[in-house]
């Protein structure tokens, strides 16, 4: 009797899972970027009923009386797409964040929209050059750094982008690490206009000290195709903590000095490498650490032949630079160090050819 009971329970519960419908946005977020004061905004949100019963809308409550929900009344069945439109009033200047929750039948939890922008005098565009293109996309940059960042910083990075195409985008960044988000404003550009990407930098979710370096895409819809000429490179650069330390630790800490922080070795002129060196000397009172060596692009090695440099001792940094591999580089040829020195935990070596 026990086990009919409990098989009897499953099926109930089985039952029940099998009604309950399933509504998803496609963008929970719409970011209408500027609007001009008293136009009101308007945000399409497409959600597609995912359940396997037909539903309706049957609650809809928003986070201000400055909004209005435009939403089918009718019966809704499974698996189709309908739209929703929010309208905000654009009468307060400045930025807004505004949601709408829509509840539909026999659901407690709701579908919350998230509809965002600014409300301006005037609109204004970027006015500077988009000299790289990211697939269909005209940008101002396509390399982004993220240098001197401490653990605990979210600095920001923007990039102005400009539609290219004969039809609305809805950019989108690809593959963003967990380290990495991404917005875009406004969601959706009309052919001619322009947009700005934000990408923020949690620099807690940084694994190392030192360089990090990614790859992400930008992509003029949700699903786009990954492709290299759609390719955003980012490095971040990670600096140690130095704050408690006293200042009797200061006073015997290691000193770094560098008989060059720019290292020109002059032109290729038909040689397939280049070669320098820089000497690395330890002036402090305890031994020197460089406890990273990077690269911020391809095309350059490098050599130590010391990593721990006692006080009053030299070390020499050796750098090839490879003419082949420099001429696809994103970023200007340089070589990154991180060290234990308080007064300079990082130092960048620009290295020159002609």
């Amino acid at each position: 009797m026990k086990k009919l009971i409990i098989s009897v329970s499953i099926l109930l519960l089985s039952s029940l899972g099998a009604m309950a419908q399933k509504m998803e946005a496609v963008s929970k977020i719409v970011d209408c970027g500027q609007s001009v004061y008293k136009s009101p905004a308007t945000a399409e949100f497409e959600i597609k009923n995912k359940g396997n019963h037909a539903t309706r809308i049957v609650d809809v409550r928003m986070s201000c009386g400055c909004t209005d929900v435009e939403f089918p009344r009718e019966e809704i069945p499974a698996g189709s797409k309908f739209t929703v439109r929010v309208t905000y009033d654009a009468k307060t200047m400045g930025r807004y964040d505004k949601l709408v929750a829509l509840y539909t039948e026999g659901n407690e939890k709701p579908v919350v929209l998230r509809m965002r922008g600014q409300v301006v005098r005037e609109i204004v565009d970027f006015g500077g050059k988009y000299d790289f293109l990211l697939g269909n996309v005209q940008s101002d940059c396509n390399d982004i750094e993220f240098d001197d960042v401490n653990r605990g910083e979210r600095p920001q990075k923007k990039i102005h982008i400009r539609n290219t195409t004969g039809e609305n985008i809805q950019p989108v960044v690809m593959h963003l690490p967990d380290y990495l988000t991404a917005e875009v404003s406004p969601s959706k550009i009309a052919p001619g206009h322009s947009g700005v990407v934000t990408i923020t930098l949690d620099s807690k979710q940084l694994k190392d000290m030192g360089l990090t370096q990614t790859s992400v895409f930008l992509g003029t819809f949700p699903g786009d195709r990954v492709s290299r000429e759609k390719e955003l490179s980012v490095s971040a650069v990670l600096l140690p903590k130095f704050d408690n330390l006293t200042a009797s630790q200061l006073a015997n800490a290691p000193r770094m000095h560098l008989s060059a922080t720019e290292l020109n070795l002059g032109a290729f002129k038909g040689k397939k490498k280049l070669k320098g060196e820089i000497i690395i000397r330890n002036d402090g009172n305890s031994v020197l650490n460089i406890k990273n060596l990077q690269m911020f692009t391809v095309g350059l090695q490098v050599s130590l032949n010391k990593q721990k440099i006692k006080p009053g001792e030299s070390a020499k940094l050796k750098i090839t630079a490879e003419e082949r591999q420099l001429k696809n580089a994103r970023s200007k040829p340089r070589v990154l160090m991180i060290t234990n020195d308080p007064n300079l935990p990082k130092v960048t070596i620009k290295i020159i050819t002609e």
